[in-house]
Formats: structure tokens, C-alpha cells, sequence
């Protein structure tokens, strides 16, 4: 049995059992990989994968239970090179990251910034997607860390830490109505139609509920995963922009004007997390520490040797999260 066989394995099966994909991505041949699997299966005296004709369509059940080890064995794997590489090779490697649009916007260019300039050697990679993705890229290994703020039950199998608390503006056009108003109200902007986030994205559930709580069906005529696709709609005249206040910029956004809306909706927390068992290399706490400086080494191992959610929630809740 080889490290490479169970690594074939794995990323077949991550790959929804598309072995032409699997060779792509790992720079090698669809022959090369149908013959290691094959010569696994004849070790272990079983299938893996259910065939029809050479296409791979199914997983056996014992082939469940050996993909699931095998990801213990690759994660273990590449903890011992970051072990290796901590103690020859300090400041190069790699960090990759998943999160929203907002966050890879908005919260973390200054992060970046600070980050590559301490660390010129780390390869930095950033992928973004929804709340789904970006969990199934953190399960997955592809990424090291995970940004979300909604939909955090997608994260179960990740170390989730507390970050910074945001909240909502109301972004509309120069001279609206709503710019005449002492202090707004969710009454008179469910008089409006709404442009937002899609649902699942940058703490729409907390606007939803909110209208709900007052009895407020609020007429939502455009969505997006993006503010500043957003804020370009709303300058059209589509409607009122409810966006994340990190996102406007009023030198950039100079057509717009945006309203105080965080005594409309509850504030959200944006949290960072991994995986579970993951050795974390010195950089990769300096870029925690960076995103959230009340994120210190202690508190990380901390919450790494915490056995439930709950204590690793208790262990923040005296802690003052900063805004953003």
C-alpha cells in the first residue's frame, strides 16, 4: 500500500469519481491512476468503486470506510511536513483561503498586505465562493482556512473562532427620501423595493428575521453575492441597497449615500476556522492574529484542545469582539 494510492483514492472520490479530472489536477496520466487504484483494490482483496465497463460510477460500502481512512492518513501526512518544514524552512510555504466576496473585498486586502510583507515567501491563495463551497473546500483540504459569516452549520467539521462583529447600511441615491428621515425605521424601508444578498450570503438571515419580527414582508426585487454589484444596481434605480457597511466606500461611492441601519438589524460575527487535527504552521497564526488580533497563539490551541463547539464558544464569550 502507497501514500500515493490512498491520495488517488481520495481525490477521485473528492472529485465525484472523474478519474480524466483527477489526473488533470494532479499533474499525472488517467491510465497511471486506474492501475494504482486497481493494484490497491488487489492488495485489500475488495472493490473501491463500483464500475460499469472502465468508468468508475459508485462507491462500495468498504470503499466509504477506506476513502474516509485514507483522509486521515493524507491529513496526518501533511502535518508531518509542516512539522519537517517548521524546523528547516520558517518562512516559505503556502496558505490558502476561502471566503465570500465581501470578506476577500472588503476585510482582507490591509491582512494581505501586512501578511506578504512579513512573509514575502508564503504563496498565498485566495478562492471564493458560497458558504457550501467554501465548506466543502475546507473538509476537503483544499484550503487551510475558511472566512464565513452565514451558514455556519456547514462548518461542524472545522475549529470555528470568532472574528469581528458587522453590521448592515442602507445604501441609496443621492437626494432618496429615506436620506430625509432623523432615523430610519424598518417600516419605511419596507416601503421601497430591496436590492441585497442572495440568501445564504454576508448575513442575510439576520435582515430576514428582522422584517419577519415585525410582521414586514419585505419586497426583495434583485439579489446578488456581491456589493458592488449591489451598489451598481441600486445607482441604476432598482431600489434600496441593504449591504454589509464594510462595503461602502464613500470615495469610490460617491452617487450613493449610506445610511446607519445597525439599530435595524442584529450585528453579525464573521469567524475563521479549520480543520480539526490541522498543524498550524507560525505563519499561519500570524494570519489569524492579523485578520483578528484577539486571536492570539494561547487562545488558538486553546480552542484546538476544546472538545465541543460550546466550550470552544465559552472560551470568547468574556472576549469584546472589535467591529467592522
Amino acid at each position: 500500500m502507497k501514500l500515493q494510492q490512498l491520495r488517488y483514492i481520495w481525490e477521485v472520490a473528492r472529485r465525484e469519481l472523474n478519474v480524466s479530472a483527477t489526473a488533470e489536477g494532479l499533474y499525472t496520466s488517467q491510465p497511471g491512476i486506474s492501475k494504482q487504484i486497481r493494484l490497491l483494490e488487489e492488495e485489500l482483496g475488495l472493490q473501491i468503486f463500483v464500475r460499469n465497463g472502465k468508468h468508475f460510477v459508485d462507491v462500495t460500502p468498504a470503499g466509504r470506510a477506506i476513502i474516509d481512512a485514507a483522509g486521515r492518513i493524507l491529513a496526518e501526512s501533511e502535518n508531518i511536513r509542516r512539522v519537517a518544514a517548521e524546523f528547516t524552512d520558517r518562512e516559505h510555504g503556502s496558505l490558502s483561503v476561502a471566503t465570500t466576496h465581501t470578506q476577500a473585498r472588503y476585510a482582507l486586502p490591509p491582512v494581505i498586505k501586512r501578511f506578504i510583507g512579513k512573509y514575502p515567501g508564503v504563496s498565498l491563495h485566495m478562492h471564493q465562493g458560497t458558504p457550501l463551497q467554501i465548506s466543502e473546500l475546507a473538509a476537503n483540504r483544499t484550503v487551510d482556512f475558511a472566512i464565513a459569516t452565514e451558514a455556519l452549520e456547514l462548518f461542524s467539521d472545522l475549529i470555528m473562532l470568532p472574528c469581528y462583529r458587522w453590521n448592515r447600511s442602507i445604501v441609496v441615491p443621492q437626494g432618496h427620501p429615506l436620506t430625509a428621515m432623523a432615523r430610519l425605521t424598518l417600516a419605511e424601508v419596507a416601503k421601497f423595493p430591496i436590492v441585497t444578498y442572495v440568501f445564504g450570503f454576508t448575513g442575510r438571515s439576520q435582515l430576514d428575521q428582522a422584517f419577519g419580527a415585525q410582521g414586514l414582508e419585505p419586497k426583495v426585487v434583485f439579489t446578488a453575492t456581491d456589493a458592488d454589484v449591489i451598489k451598481t444596481y441600486v445607482k441604476l434605480g432598482l431600489g434600496v441597497g441593504i449591504v454589509a457597511s464594510m462595503s461602502f466606500d464613500p470615495s469610490i461611492d460617491r452617487e450613493l449615500v449610506a445610511l446607519d441601519a445597525g439599530h435595524l438589524f442584529e450585528p453579525s460575527v464573521t469567524k475563521i476556522g479549520f480543520r480539526r487535527g490541522a498543524l498550524l504552521r507560525a505563519y499561519m497564526y500570524d494570519f489569524i492574529e492579523l485578520f483578528a488580533p484577539h486571536l492570539t497563539r494561547e487562545r488558538i490551541d486553546a480552542a484546538c484542545t476544546a472538545k465541543s463547539k460550546e466550550e470552544v464558544e465559552s472560551l470568547f464569550a468574556q472576549v469584546r469582539l472589535p467591529e467592522h
